[in-house]
């Protein structure tokens, strides 16, 4: 019997006689079969039986031969469009693939990855048993354009479903005597049925190392341009051996002889199309690298500018964010515990490292005077106080000169001498205390915890007074500097103090001014809580436990630890790690910080990532 695709067939069936039921049964089976039923007056009934058409016995011959060819004509008919129904099928099951291609390659921004996608579907919808690819570079890509050297092509990356071999990137000339350089300079397909008998006249020629080195036979091979949508060639992909059976493996000359046929024009077509959007999802993700480079560069730019105002904090964002990075890693891999179900995708981890790396920059608004006082009183307030001292250490002594001349001058030598040996007494005495007042002020200057009566001792000298050389009155100390010198801890008075704690609104009010996108837009929001505690007696908002996201809470626990633990600060000396930790814990036992993060981070010693910087 006929098959689809061989000769039409028209049955002329006696609807009296024949048997009805095979007839119908082989005609429905075999597309390319007509009936035409012949009955004593060819009646319309006989369509339902399944015949095409029906004609009555003494039918004319011009009849007959007219619904013959009828028949004829309906089964081409049919046949069209069955091929067409069944090309369109193929054009839309390709365009669903390339679609989905084209989906895969624009969510894939790591370039490396993008690459091996590009030409894994590229080898898949042709059938390519191997193929390479290669990216058309600049020799100074980062140089003017008048000043950049000339192109050439990097052979960056190759696959092989038959063999395996070592392989490393290098570089070609673009010039028309390689296939993959002609393409790249003429932006032209190259299909060959065979790369070893290349037609004559063509500038290009077949590299046969390959093949001789590793033992692989090449024989159809097809070369297309990725052109971007401007209509520069960008990159080349080379496909090799056109497989019948996409599992089969060419591991023999007989496999290659039996297995490999040329890359049809459908082939070339869809893969150009497959180039196209490669070209573009490369540029985009070139673009996008470039972008995230940018950023780093500015991220990195921002923590040089905190740092020159404030170079005792050098290098303490870095370590924060390798800090808070370690530990957020852990929480996403711990599997018991109160954290047990929280988890950071990767866009999120870069979310976290970016935050602890900006979680200080809001310092760029704060007075640097405020942001480096290393003691109570500033430099100028101090050098204030210390002429002052000089000069009251000048008029005692002028007094004392004073004094003894019109000693001299008024009594005889034995009551003079008398009276400036006692004078001289009275002034040793009084430069004591003058001197002894001085260190009580510099050593209440210093950033520590005052002893007991110390403000008693700042009161006093303060009430002292002396007169200037108009004779106005005033205080050894005046009230401004005694509410300093009386900050019972730290350097810092409680206006200062806000100063500081400022740099966190300042942190969330610039961050909120870059549009970040939605992978990583909980930045602001990450480094506005990093001061808070669980028991509300952080800053700024006096956030409670549940309101301070997780990833500040992680922060938190590694911006306090480097905070304690780092270089000596102006207002403090570091403290050894054992003594941070004993201080944290203190907080985690007061309600401050999360006693189950602070675990983790013990446990993991997630401390010692602070080293590494």
């Amino acid at each position: 019997m006929p098959h689809s695709g061989e000769a039409s067939i028209v049955c002329l069936a006696d609807l009296a006689r024949d048997d009805l039921a095979i007839l119908r049964r082989f005609a429905r089976r075999e597309p390319r079969v007509r009936l035409i039923g012949i009955s004593p007056n060819g009646a319309d009934g006989a369509h339902a039986a399944g015949c095409f058409d029906t004609l009555p016995r003494k039918a004319a011959s011009a009849l007959v031969r007219k619904t013959v060819a009828a028949a004829f004509a309906n089964i081409e008919l049919a046949q069209r469009e069955r091929a067409a129904r069944t090309e369109l099928e193929r054009a839309e099951r390709e365009m669903e693939e390339l679609n989905r291609i084209g989906v895969a390659l624009s969510e894939t921004h790591d370039v490396s990855a993008l690459l091996e996608i590009i030409l894994s579907k590229a080898r898949e919808i042709t059938g390519a048993d191997a193929g390479s690819l290669y990216l058309v570079e600049e020799t100074r890509p980062d140089a003017l354009e008048a000043d950049r050297g000339d192109r050439h092509l990097r052979f960056k990356l190759t696959q092989n479903d038959s063999l395996q071999f070592p392989f490393a990137e290098f570089v070609l000339p673009m010039r028309e005597d390689s296939l993959a350089g002609y393409t790249a300079v003429r932006g032209e397909v190259i299909n060959l049925a065979d790369a070893h008998h290349i037609p004559r006249g063509r500038p290009y020629r077949f590299n046969r190392r390959y093949d001789e080195e590793t033992g692989y036979q090449t024989r159809s091979l097809l070369t297309l341009p990725m052109k971007n949508g401007r209509g520069e060639v960008i990159g080349v992909l080379q496909l090799i051996n056109c497989k019948l059976h996409p599992a089969a493996r060419l591991t023999s000359p007989e496999a290659v002889a039996r297995e490999v046929r040329p890359f049809s024009e459908r082939a070339v077509r869809l893969t150009l199309s497959l180039a196209s959007q490669a070209a573009v999802a490369y540029e985009n993700s070139r673009l996008y690298q470039d972008i995230e480079k940018l950023f780093e560069g500015f991220v990195q730019a921002a923590i040089t500018a905190i740092e020159q105002r404030d170079p005792t904090t050098s290098g303490h964002s870095q370590r924060v964010s390798l800090m808070t990075l370690g530990l957020a890693e852990i929480v996403d891999r711990v599997e018991t515990g109160a954290y047990a179900a929280t988890h950071f995708a990767p866009e999120q981890m870069k979310e976290i490292r970016y935050a602890a790396l900006l979680h200080d920059f809001g310092k760029v608004g704060v007075r640097e005077e405020v942001l480096v006082k290393s003691e109570k009183l500033y430099p100028t307030q101090m050098n204030i106080i210390a002429h002052r001292f000089d000069y009251l250490f000048k008029d005692l002594e002028a007094s004392l000169e004073r004094e003894k001349f019109q000693a001299l001058l008024e009594l005889d030598r034995a009551e003079a001498l008398s009276r400036i040996a006692s004078l001289e007494q009275e002034y040793h005495l009084r430069r004591t205390d003058l001197e002894n007042a001085l260190r009580a002020i510099v050593q209440a200057n210093e950033p520590t915890v005052l002893p007991e009566g110390q403000f008693d001792r700042l009161f006093e000298i303060a009430r002292q007074t002396y007169r200037d050389p108009r004779g106005f009155e005033w205080p050894v100390l005046t009230p401004e500097e005694v509410r300093f010198l009386s900050i019972p801890k730290g350097t810092l008075d409680p206006d200062e103090r806000a100063q500081i704690e400022s740099h966190v609104i300042h942190s969330f009010n610039f961050l909120l001014q870059i549009p970040w996108t939605k992978e990583i837009r909980e930045i602001p929001r990450i480094v506005r809580a990093h001061h808070e505690k669980l028991n509300g007696t952080g800053y700024p908002y006096k956030l409670k436990a549940d309101e301070i996201p997780v990833q500040a809470k992680i922060m938190t626990i590694c911006d306090i630890f480097d905070a304690l633990s780092a270089a000596d600060r102006p207002y403090k000396k570091a403290v050894p790690p054992e003594r941070a930790l004993n201080i944290l814990e203190m907080s985690v036992k007061e309600h401050e910080l999360d006693p189950d993060l602070y675990r983790l981070f013990l446990e993991a010693k997630i401390f010692n990532h602070a080293s590494k910087y």
